[in-house]
Order: C-alpha cells, then structure tokens, then sequence
C-alpha cells in the first residue's frame, strides 16, 4: 500500500505543524511534548495517541485558525474524532473529542486553574462555552473516557514549551499503526 491512514496524518504534521495558532510552541512541538508527557506518565499506548493526535483537528478546515482569526470556535476536538475515528476505536477518538470538555470541566471546578491557562487557551475556553453548569460537569464525569481526557489535558497544558526537544514523529509510527482498527 503506497499511502496509509498514518502517511496522510504525518503529511498533515508536514503541512501545518509549524503553526503555532497563538502559543509559544509549534503545533509539532506541542503535539509531540503531549505525547511524551504520556509516555513519562506510564500511559496505554492508546492515550500516548490521543495525546499526540489530539489537536489534529486544528489542521482540517482551517480550525486551528478560528480563535485568533476569525473570534469564533473551530471545533477542533470533534473534527479531529471524527477524522481520527476512521481507522482508531473510541480508546483514542474519545480523549481526542473529550479534550476541550476536560479544560471546561477543570475550570468550573477549580477556578484558579484558568489563571494557569496560556493566553490561547484563555481564548479558546470563551469560545468553546466557558465553564461548565452542573449538568454537563455531572455529564462530563460520567462519560468513562472522562478521567483519561483529564489527563490528556495536564499534558496539553504542559506541552508548550518551545525549547524542549523531544524525540520525533516518526517514534510513533509502529505504535500508531498498530492501534488501527483492522478494515
């Protein structure tokens, strides 16, 4: 097989991983730190993915643009599960989807946590609703993906930091294609 599932998400990374859509680090920077934090965190191989894969969708649609740009939300984290849920089960595509909902719920239950936020997520956080009402943070927590999509957030907020080199893309590539869902 001359292209695979895989081949055409690093070639998204080629294309737009040097993107920093308003954050110190590159998306390829922050993506790949996401993924070693899990990695150092003893995480499953399938949240190392959803860490590495979880702002994919920032590079369909021109989404990762929305917030600076255009003042509105990109919808990332669904774009990016529906697009990753063609070949990855929901042990992936759901910290992925959940992600964004993890920084929402973390913000309604400790509220000094929004100060920590960078200026990006600050942003996003407003356009994506804000904080949570006691139905979704109850709705939130009840999802069985939610604890993992609480961890995938401590990464995504650590995960920025445009002078930590870490090891690259290709690392994740047997791990990645063994995750796949067979056809």
């Amino acid at each position: 097989m001359t292209s695979t599932f895989i081949d055409s998400v690093f070639a998204l990374f080629d294309k737009f991983g040097s993107e920093h859509y308003g954050e110190d680090a590159s998306q390829l920077q922050h993506a790949l730190q996401c993924a070693q934090l899990a990695r150092q965190h003893g995480c499953s191989d399938s949240l190392i993915a959803a860490s590495l894969l979880h702002d994919i969708g920032q590079f369909l649609d021109d989404a990762g643009n929305a917030a600076v740009k255009l003042h509105t939300d990109g919808q990332h984290e669904t774009t990016g599960a529906s697009y990753l849920s063609a070949v990855f089960g929901p042990e992936v595509t759901e910290p992925v989807r959940l992600h964004v909902d993890a920084k929402r719920y973390l913000c309604t239950m400790q509220p000094d946590y929004r100060d920590g936020l960078s200026g990006a997520s600050q942003l996003s956080l407003e356009l994506q609703g804000g904080t949570m009402s006691d139905e979704e943070a109850e709705s939130f927590l009840a999802n069985r993906y939610a604890k993992a999509a609480l961890l995938l957030r401590s990464f995504d907020d650590a995960g920025k930091r445009p002078d930590w080199q870490v090891p690259g893309l290709d690392t994740y590539r047997a791990m990645l294609q063994s995750l796949q869902r067979a056809s």
